[in-house]
Order: C-alpha cells, then structure tokens, then sequence
C-alpha cells in the first residue's frame, strides 16, 4: 500500500515519528513536509503550499494521512481532482483546544487563540478517520470542542461532535525505543534525577525546580540532569535553577547526539514529572525504557500508559506527595536501581507498534 504523509511541520516528534514510520512500516511511506517553524503560520497557510505539491506528483497515494497541524479541509478542496476518491485519515499528536496556551501569548491575550482550535475542528470534520495518541487525548478534545462550540451564536452544530466520535480511534505513538539498547551504562554515584523535556512553560518547570530547591535546603544527597531543547525565550526559572542548584547539576543543556542522549537516560535514577500538558509521554517512555524511576502525577495521559499495579508508587496525587515519594525513592537508591521498567515502555517500540499501525491503516481501504 502506497501511504502519503503530509506532515506541515516537520521538527522535533513529528519529524521523528514520520521518520520511523517511514522506516519501520511495512507499507511504502512518502512524506511530503515543510520545515518545521512558524507553527501557527503553517497551520494556517501550510495546506496552499502542500496542495501544491501534491497537484505536481505523479503517484497517487492509495491512502493519505495529515497530522493536526494541516488545514485538511483546505488541502482538499484545493487537491480535490485528485484528492477526492483518496481515503484520508487526521492524526493528532497534539491539538490547539485542549493544549494550555501560554498567558504571553498574543493571540492567547487577543482571544484569538480559538482560531487553530477550529482548524482541528473542520479537519476532524473532513477527514474521513481521525486517530489520536492517546484516549486522553481524544477525549480532551472532544470535551472542549463542545465548550467551544456551545460559545457560537446560532448554528452551533453540536450534532458534529458524535459525528467525528464515532470515526475516532486510538493509535498510540510508534517509539524506536531499541536505539537506547547500545548505550546501556550502569548508575553510579549519588542519585540521578532527570529532567528530559522540552524548556517550554506547558513542561512546568517551576514546580519540578521547587521540588528540587526544597530538597537541596534539607541537604538530601543528589544530581541533576537538565537535557531537552531549549528555545530563544524559555522559562527564566532555569536560569534561577541553573545558579541555586549548581553544586548538582551535571548537565545542563541539550544533548548534541544520540548517543549522549541515551547514555544520560541510563545513568539517571529518577524522573519526576510535573508536566501541565502531555498528550502521549515520548520523553516519559523514553526514560522509562532506559529504567529510570518514574514519579508521574495523576492526570494527562499518565494513569493511561502506566499499568495499574505501578499506580500506588508511581502515581502522585499532589505536590506533598511528589516530595514525599521522591525522598523515600532518594533514600532507598540501592534498592531502586536494582528494578526493571523496560516491560511498561515496550509496547510502544515500534517493534510491536507496527503490526497495530499495518492492521489498522489496511483497514481503512475499501
């Protein structure tokens, strides 16, 4: 089967998990992309200048995906000599009415931030599959999309959200978690905590550093790891971290490789997690393969992806309970290091992940 992937925003996850499923799927993947910046710009403009391209391609897909950041129903009336007798399937890795905007943010301060929200909306709405990476996700979304529509004059069309529901499926993230595999390196030296994300207000840093401060004022014993891509602004409470807390830290900063990448996750103990927005977890599974002691709070897609019998350790209910749960793991390192995640974030290798991303797109073919 011949799949076309348009993908507007080619960075960072998107790029990636296109990327591996070009590779490990075993149909044939074309990606047709632009470069990844100017997020709202492409959402709205992207679809004109992938429509485009695709009028000017020889090949004619057999089914095509767009992910959340295409105007899909844009691109298809614009394609639509073409495009019309093609299955079409949206696929959200993230999506603008469930996401925590920034409060700087001047759409967000114009309340103009609804308007990429609504180009989720109409792309639900065309596409003839929707799939999200995870069932909070989908249910966030639709959760807000009635709020948002129930704000309309007249004409509210209500009626549309059971129409995108009953479409809707949950096909979660394809991770190429075996790449970890060569760089195993054994935890030595006090304990590790990890931070993993990207330096951006939804990761709430503030929290994960307050925890961290509170920890150094009572003289627990521990190191810091501060990776994950840093952008022009960022939160200024790293900086703040950088200096309050650098007798732990051992590195700050984005890894330049995959392999330092990889070799910092096996030698981190502990991640905890103050995340104000995760639709899936791909940092969060990537630390959990490399066994790395996950301390997650109980909201977001985390209670999903993380088995039951791991909720009572794993899960905290509130900010006391991180920090309470976090120096008893501190206090029993030894011990901790001696257990095994790698079960829970095996699963979504792509290894197993594929066969589930076969058996659904073929389905899609009529």
């Amino acid at each position: 089967m011949n799949i076309l992937l348009l993908e507007a925003y080619f960075t960072g996850s998107h790029k990636s998990w296109a990327e591996d499923f070009q590779n490990f799927s075993s149909n044939d993947i074309n990606i047709l992309s632009m470069e990844g910046k100017f997020w709202k710009w492409r959402m709205q403009g992207g679809a004109i200048t992938l429509a485009q391209k695709f009028n000017t391609m020889k090949n004619q897909p057999d089914l095509i995906i767009a992910t959340d950041m295409l105007d899909l129903s844009t691109f298809m009336s614009l394609t639509r000599d073409k495009s019309s007798k093609i299955p079409t399937i949206l696929y959200f890795h993230e999506n603008q009415l469930s996401y925590p905007w920034s409060t700087k943010d001047k759409d967000f301060i114009n309340n103009k931030h609804k308007h990429y929200g609504f180009i989720n909306y109409t792309s639900a709405l065309t596409a003839d599959h929707v799939l999200f990476n995870s069932n909070y996700h989908k249910n966030s979304f639709i959760e807000e999309l009635k709020l948002l529509l129930k704000k309309f004059p007249d004409h509210n069309e209500l009626a549309t959200i059971e129409k995108i529901k009953d479409k809707s499926k949950v096909l979660y993230i394809g991770i190429d978690l075996k790449r970890f595999d060569t760089y195993k390196i054994k935890n030595e030296g006090p304990p590790l905590i990890l931070w993993n994300h990207r330096w951006e207000y939804d990761k709430n840093p503030e929290t994960f550093f307050k925890v961290l401060f509170n920890l150094h004022k009572t003289g627990i014993d521990f190191r810091v790891a501060v990776l994950g891509e840093k952008y022009k602004k960022y939160p200024s409470i790293f900086d703040k971290a950088k200096e309050i807390l650098k007798s732990k830290i051992v590195h700050f900063g984005y890894c330049n490789s995959s392999k330092e990448y990889a070799e910092w996750l096996w030698k981190a103990d502990i991640l905890p997690v103050t995340n104000n927005q995760d639709f899936f977890g791909i940092s969060i599974m990537e630390a959990i393969y490399c066994d790395t002691y996950p301390l997650l709070p109980n909201r977001l897609s985390y209670p999903e992806l993380l088995p039951i019998d791991y909720h009572n350790e794993h899960i905290y209910i509130n900010n006391d309970d991180l920090i309470n749960k976090l120096k008893s793991t501190i206090m029993n390192i030894k011990k901790i290091r001696n257990l095994k995640f790698n079960k829970i974030a095996h699963p979504y290798d792509w290894s197993t992940m594929k066969k589930s991303y076969d058996q659904l797109l073929c389905s899609f073919i009529k």
